[in-house]
């Protein structure tokens, strides 16, 4: 269970002050919110990119509060995907595992396996530049999985595809958190994505994060 306790911040006119938020082990929850409501400062949070100025993090019963941000074993995919330019898909994906000195042959198996889960083999020798939207956020999500995070968080993962694409992407995640089997965090403005995606659905109003009730998938 990922837990915040009493997470307080202050940035310029924005504040969050004293959130209390439990994220259910092997859920796919998604943050719903209206712009500017604190969706991505959260989720910065909990990845240690940026630090409260009161409070904890709790992962699986652990303080990572002060733990750098390789050591949370968080996945993220932010909403611009920040692939690395002049840089093959293959090599993305590698990034995190090349940093942690992982063998090269380990690197090359798990890099084949993202790629046939996600249905990117054919993308592996291509630059970012050369890619759809759509491809990219499949490499992004793929650099993300490749060191079998834990959690994995995704900021506005659908909101730049088309319809078509979004439909895709929306079955595609759902595949990979069964695969996966890990937590999912989804911070989205969208009804839609969070009644399609959702085990479990947030929303976060005047700096507080509470349970949020959907209706039914039209």
């Amino acid at each position: 269970m990922i837990e915040l306790k009493n997470i307080s911040l202050r940035q310029g006119q924005f504040i969050l002050s004293d959130v209390h938020w439990q994220i259910p082990s092997g859920s796919y929850s998604v943050l719903m919110g209206s712009s500017g409501s604190g969706k991505s400062t959260l989720v910065e949070i909990i990845c240690g990119l940026r630090k409260p100025s009161h409070g904890q993090i709790i992962f699986n019963g652990n303080d990572v509060t002060h733990w750098r941000p390789a050591q949370r074993q968080v996945g993220y995919v932010p909403q611009d995907r920040a692939l690395f330019p002049g840089i093959t898909v293959r090599h993305q994906i590698a990034f995190g595992l090349v940093l942690r000195k992982v063998p090269d042959r380990e690197i090359n198996i798990r890099v084949n396996e993202l790629s046939d889960v996600l249905h990117m083999d054919h993308l592996l020798d291509r630059l970012p530049e050369k890619l759809s939207g759509g491809e990219a956020q499949r490499v992004a999500l793929a650099r993300a999985l490749a060191p079998s995070p834990t959690l994995i968080c995704l900021d506005e993962p659908l909101s730049a595809l088309d319809h078509d694409l979004h439909d895709e992407m929306c079955h595609l995640l759902k595949k990979v958190h069964a695969y996966a089997g890990i937590t999912v965090l989804h911070i989205t403005h969208s009804r839609y994505e969070a009644q399609r995606l959702s085990t479990h659905t947030f929303r976060i109003s005047g700096g507080m994060v509470a349970p949020y009730q959907l209706g039914s998938a039209s």
